[in-house]
């Protein structure tokens, strides 16, 4: 009877973790709410043939998406019809330096993220000055220019840039 009790005691705990563990095959087209659906129907027929991490993948973006405001949506809508219109060389290397970004640590991709942020906060035509004149500098000249900036202070880095 003790045999029969730890057996049925460990039937149960795996049998109560199996839906935890999942079966691999990610979220079925049932499962999505139907905006999810509505948002995703391009993929209805051939969801059940993509990858749980795929599925997962769209799937926030749908959630995400759901929570935008209207001119946060039309931002989105304006960044991806640019995206598709770039040649898919310059795509796949936008592709290659984000996945380089991804694995930076934590603080070194802050760090990026809070200088676009000030290049952004620049009017257009200083920030068209300073993207044109780094792209007539040389190679060298690009690697001097940033081991300089690496050594200066703040508001040394800020005094270069008011020149």
């Amino acid at each position: 009877m003790k045999r029969f009790l730890l057996a049925l005691v460990m039937l149960i705990t795996v049998g109560g973790a199996l839906p935890a563990w999942g079966d691999g095959a990610g979220v079925t087209w049932n499962q999505l709410n139907r905006e999810e659906q509505q948002l995703l129907k391009s993929y209805k027929d051939r969801w059940e043939g993509l990858s749980p991490e795929k599925r997962d993948r769209l799937r926030r973006r749908a959630e995400r998406w759901g929570r935008m405001t209207p001119e946060e949506r039309r931002e989105a809508e304006e960044r991806y019809k640019r995206w598709r219109e770039l040649p898919p060389e310059q795509r796949e290397m936008i592709r290659k330096r984000f996945s380089e970004f991804r694995k930076l640590p934590p603080e070194e991709q802050e760090k990026i993220r809070s200088r676009f942020r000030w290049f952004r906060t620049l009017p257009p035509e200083q920030r068209r000055a300073l993207h044109d004149k780094w792209h007539r500098m040389t190679p060298e000249e690009r690697k001097e220019l940033h081991e300089r900036w690496q050594r200066m202070t703040p508001a040394e880095q800020q005094d270069f840039l008011r020149k």
